[in-house]
């Protein structure tokens, strides 16, 4: 029996489509059948990132924008059916030089594609976070159950992001699944 879901006809939105992660999604989409919309932060320069592969594909169209603009979140998830949401400010250190940055984009980022979810009854939101929102693991193996512990600003704001996502769930009944990665590696991963 074959378990590999069919996207074929699919639409969906894929944010920080031009990370490690997100773009390695982008092609696992596309192979499947799904039309997908990369959405990618603007830069002024023409730097195609990890999606200059694909770009040209008849099933990929890649939208730029800031998770920030609700406005342009909101014309982004119009159509979808899911939306896999991968954008977010990452690296430990740096976030504690500017923590509000980190706030600004993945906790009210977040909240803007939660609510453009919401407002376009998307079939289901996939809200990707990290594993240092558990902390110094208190038991081994961590468990969904294992309490939160931020111990910096980048784990304090995807801990409010995960939050933000999941209150879209409660509040609203907006289909939503947390995605935690651990050590992940492979091609086009940064240092």
């Amino acid at each position: 029996m074959n378990h590999t879901p069919d996207w074929t006809g699919r639409e969906v939105l894929v944010t920080g489509a031009e990370g490690f992660i997100g773009s390695a999604l982008v092609d696992l989409l596309v192979a499947r059948g799904a039309r997908v919309r990369a959405f990618t932060h603007y830069k002024p320069y023409a730097e195609k990132g990890h999606l200059a592969h694909i770009l040209g594909h008849p099933l990929v169209t890649k939208v730029t924008g800031d998770v920030r603009d609700a406005g342009r979140v909101m014309d982004a998830v119009d159509g979808c059916d899911t939306v896999f949401h991968l954008a977010a400010l990452i690296g430990i250190p740096y976030s504690y030089d500017s923590p509000g940055a980190y706030v600004q984009t993945n906790v009210v980022g977040t909240e803007n594609i939660a609510e453009a979810c919401r407002r376009h009854q998307v079939r289901r939101l996939v809200h990707t976070s990290t594993s240092e929102v558990y902390g110094t693991a208190r038991t081994a193996p961590i468990s969904e159950s294992h309490p939160l512990q931020p111990q910096s600003p980048y784990s304090a704001s995807k801990i409010g992001a995960d939050m933000m996502a999941l209150s879209h769930w409660h509040a609203f009944e907006l289909p939503v699944t947390v995605v935690r990665p651990f050590n992940t590696y492979g091609p086009r991963q940064s240092a």
